[in-house]
């Protein structure tokens, strides 16, 4: 079995974040996505809409979500790798080579990200501090 992971806020969910979890999840049989939590978006200066649990639950009812688990710290990602023993990392295409240092772990896989739409978009239409 091929297992993927992904990070990110998921906030304000999103046809964009649909997108890219249904790629992640093609390139593997089993998607995990590790969920900032309100406590790490805060030390990132983002300030969400949704609590973790909330955003939690959306991601967990998406199809292409095998597992949801929170994500604590930038550096908690290989600890990820090898715990849930990943072969696919992926992520954004506007990380790209933020985390080629992963590569001795997984592969990792910059996905191009729905040009059109972001969860920002969105908040500054809605007027929204982000």
């Amino acid at each position: 079995m091929k297992r993927v992971i992904t990070y990110g806020t998921y906030d304000l969910l999103h046809y964009g974040h649909i997108n890219l979890l249904q790629r992640a999840r093609a390139l593997g049989d089993y998607l995990i996505v590790a969920l900032s939590t309100d406590e790490f978006n805060l030390l990132k200066n983002k300030n969400c809409y949704f609590s973790f649990e909330k955003r939690a639950k959306l991601l967990e009812a998406i199809r292409y979500v095998d597992l949801v688990i929170p994500e604590s710290a930038w550096e908690q990602k290989v600890e990820d790798i090898n715990l849930y023993k990943i072969d696919i990392f992926v992520i954004g295409d506007d990380w790209k080579g933020k985390f080629d240092y992963l590569k001795k772990y997984c592969e990792v896989v910059y996905l191009e990200r729905t040009p059109e739409i972001s969860t920002t978009q969105i908040k500054e239409a809605l007027s929204i501090k982000a």
